[in-house]
């Protein structure tokens, strides 16, 4: 196997069933990975939004502490500790879902074909520019 980028437009990504032999299947590999990268950025924005979100939902006052374990008669902490939980289940999710992506990104450019590393380059830019601006401070 090569170790130095190459042009060419046959390559295997990631299983031998994703085997690419013509240039029409190569533009279609390329535009999958580069959705991928670009799913990968919406990925990793969301996470952030959960983040906010949960921040947001959990007063200052309360304690970690008050977080991690519940009280009889807490006043109301029950259901603020029902919500942190949610938003913890929605991030750790998201984050598997963004570590699966990026280690599949990272072993399709190990293919070490330039079109297929340009096209996650190209995806990354893309998702970066376009999702961005969403997450907006209100």
């Amino acid at each position: 196997m090569a170790m130095t980028f190459f042009f060419s437009d046959r390559v295997v990504l990631l299983f031998d069933f994703w085997s690419v032999h013509t240039p029409a299947g190569l533009a279609l590999s390329v535009l999958v990975v580069a959705l991928l990268s670009v799913l990968y950025e919406v990925v990793k924005m969301g996470k952030a939004r959960v983040l906010r979100r949960a921040l947001l939902a959990v007063p200052p006052s309360l304690s970690r502490e008050a977080l991690l374990e519940p009280d009889e008669g807490d006043g109301g902490h029950g259901a603020t500790q029902g919500r942190w939980f949610q938003f913890h289940v929605a991030q750790t999710l998201l984050h598997v879902v963004q570590v699966v992506l990026g280690y599949a990104l990272m072993l399709a450019v190990m293919s070490y074909n330039a079109w297929v590393f340009l096209g996650v380059l190209a995806g990354s830019t893309i998702g970066y520019f376009v999702v961005y601006p969403l997450l907006r401070v209100d």
